[in-house]
């Protein structure tokens, strides 16, 4: 006996089709939502982890400035101390300073040279005085320059011939002005190549 099915199977199997295509929509959906939600969470995480670290660096620059603040104001209160100390040791090796230089100008003037005056200005002398001629004058420059532990860096500020005395013993002479500095025992002390005099030892010791 032949059967035959006159129900709308082909609608039926249209719309089975149908209902799975939209499962399998409503499926994907699901699964790209919950990667979605997944991806974010991460990168919410990886985020919240970063700003967390910049926090952290934040607050370790802010100590390190705090405490390069306190180490620059060390420095400057060592560098001032040093200052002080250094002005404290000049003052007491400059006491000596007149001595030096007079036992050092009677030891480098040459024959034919008489020192009127000198005058000191800090570090710097003014010498005046006579020469018997133009090369006493360039010998004095070069015993200051080259030969004393004390003094340097002459400098021939004015020489002029002028006339001195009177009458029969009447003579042209070179008055002369001469700056020259004096220098410090730490400045010979520290030279590489100085004969440091026994002077300077003794000037520095406290």
């Amino acid at each position: 006996m032949i059967k035959i099915n006159l129900l709308p199977h082909r609608e039926e199997a249209r719309k089975l089709r149908k209902q799975a295509f939209v499962a399998l929509m409503l499926l994907g959906a699901l699964a790209g939502a919950l990667v979605v939600i997944a991806v974010g969470g991460y990168f919410a995480s990886y985020l919240s982890t970063q700003e967390q670290r910049n926090q952290f660096i934040r607050a370790e620059n802010a100590r390190l400035d705090v405490q390069i603040k306190e180490v620059a104001g060390l420095k400057r209160d060592i560098e001032a101390l040093k200052a002080r100390q250094q002005a404290v040791e000049d003052l007491q090796a400059d006491r000596n300073q007149p001595v030096y230089l007079l036992d050092e100008l009677a030891q480098q003037v040459p024959e034919g040279v008489y020192l009127k005056s000198f005058h000191q200005d800090g570090q710097r002398v003014r010498i005046n005085g006579y020469a018997q001629s133009n090369e006493r004058v360039s010998e004095l420059l070069r015993n200051l320059g080259n030969r004393s532990p004390w003094l340097e860096k002459p400098d021939l500020i004015e020489i002029r011939s002028v006339g001195l005395g009177q009458g029969k013993d009447a003579k042209r002479v070179f008055d002369f002005i001469v700056n020259v500095e004096i220098r410090r025992p730490r400045d010979i002390a520290a030279a590489p190549d100085a004969d440091v005099p026994v002077a300077v030892t003794a000037a520095q010791r406290p």
